[in-house]
């Protein structure tokens, strides 16, 4: 009798699992215009398949090997291997290998691989490399690398390389941009303004061998910066406002000195006719007073080149130059010097 009653118990709590075993569907190859259209019909949603081949759209519950798709791919649950799509992929849980979309690659949980998107890639998290056209989006930390023609975000990250904008929680290794980084931590951004809680920001005012002086926002991690100035030229009527933007870094850091490096670019005018820029390496060693005030100066090196005597008289020995119709270019040895107040 106790034998019977055990043997009934064991079939009803098994049955949920002999039910789901049945709804489960596997083949190797699933052909289709779009759904229902296909050699799975109304089940393809049911299916795992290890090939999949869509004119159109194509629904799926797994996709284990290679997956085409003229317009779309929906997949309910994992996907592993290959995907493309000449619009989208949508991966409702993970997905596991290469997904390539000319517009959109979207997997709701944890993406491990490279996504490839011509507008924008939308992950819970990766570990691998997203590169898109537009923006790269990634709810949660993962490992790996994001590189957006605008925009990317990030939980933790290993690297960030975007055309205007990063923003992520911690970045381990670089953050590059063409204007602007964010970032919780990050050591080694590169961008013309970097706003990372963990790092630096100063306001500066510096004057040069030519009378340029500038008033520059410097701001980044512990070792890479971003440099943006704005000044005022005192010795040519011709140039009289500049604009500057560059990198530095500081290569030694004690309590009370350090050194600083930075390549930077210049560039002088009065909204006339003529230009005049000037690209310069420095190298400043500096004292800190206190927590907040440091003060700096040293030499440069730099390459300058102007038109229509924009540059004329600013520098009186140069180490070597060359004159090609209205054109100037030369190269000198400078010095400048500043003060900056720590934010």
């Amino acid at each position: 009798m106790q034998r019977s009653l055990l043997t009934v118990l064991l079939i009803v709590l098994s049955f949920p699992a002999i039910l789901f075993a049945q709804k489960a569907k596997f083949g190797n190859a699933h052909v289709g215009l779009f759904y229902p259209v296909s050699t799975n019909g109304v089940h393809a949603p049911e299916y795992t398949n290890s090939f999949s081949l869509h004119l159109i759209s194509g629904v799926s519950a797994n996709e284990t090997s290679f997956a085409l798709y003229g317009l779309t791919g929906i997949i309910k649950n994992n996907a592993t291997g290959v995907q493309v799509a000449g619009i989208s992929n949508h991966i409702q849980n993970q997905a596991r290998g290469v997904q390539i979309a000319g517009i959109l690659n979207q997997i709701k949980n944890q993406a491990a691989g490279i996504q490839v998107a011509g507008v924008t890639n939308l992950t819970g998290s990766f570990n691998g490399m997203q590169i898109a056209g537009f923006c790269n989006l990634s709810k949660a930390s993962g490992s790996g690398v994001q590189i957006g023609g605008f925009f990317n975000k990030a939980g933790d990250v290993q690297m960030q390389v975007a055309g205007f904008i990063n923003e992520a929680h911690k970045v381990k290794g670089m953050q590059i941009a063409g204007f602007i980084n964010i970032a919780d931590s990050s050591d080694f951004p590169v961008g013309i303004v970097n706003i990372i809680k963990n790092g630096e920001q100063s306001i500066g005012i510096s004057i040069d061998e030519t009378l340029t002086t500038m008033a520059t926002f410097r701001s980044g991690g512990r070792v890479l910066y971003g440099i943006l100035g704005l000044g005022y030229h005192f010795k040519n009527s011709k140039s009289l406002y500049g604009l500057e933007a560059g990198i530095g870094a500081h290569l030694l850091n004690t309590e009370h000195f350090r050194i600083n490096a930075e390549a930077a670019t210049l560039t002088l005018a009065d909204f006339k006719k003529g230009e005049y820029f000037r690209s310069s390496f420095r190298l400043f060693p500096a004292l800190k007073i206190g927590d907040r005030i440091e003060l700096f100066g040293g030499p440069s090196f730099n390459f300058v080149t102007y038109s229509n005597d924009k540059g004329k008289g600013l520098v009186s020995h140069y180490l070597w130059s060359q004159t090609k119709r209205d054109h100037f270019h030369g190269m000198y040895i400078g010095v400048s010097g500043g003060i900056a107040v720590r934010l």
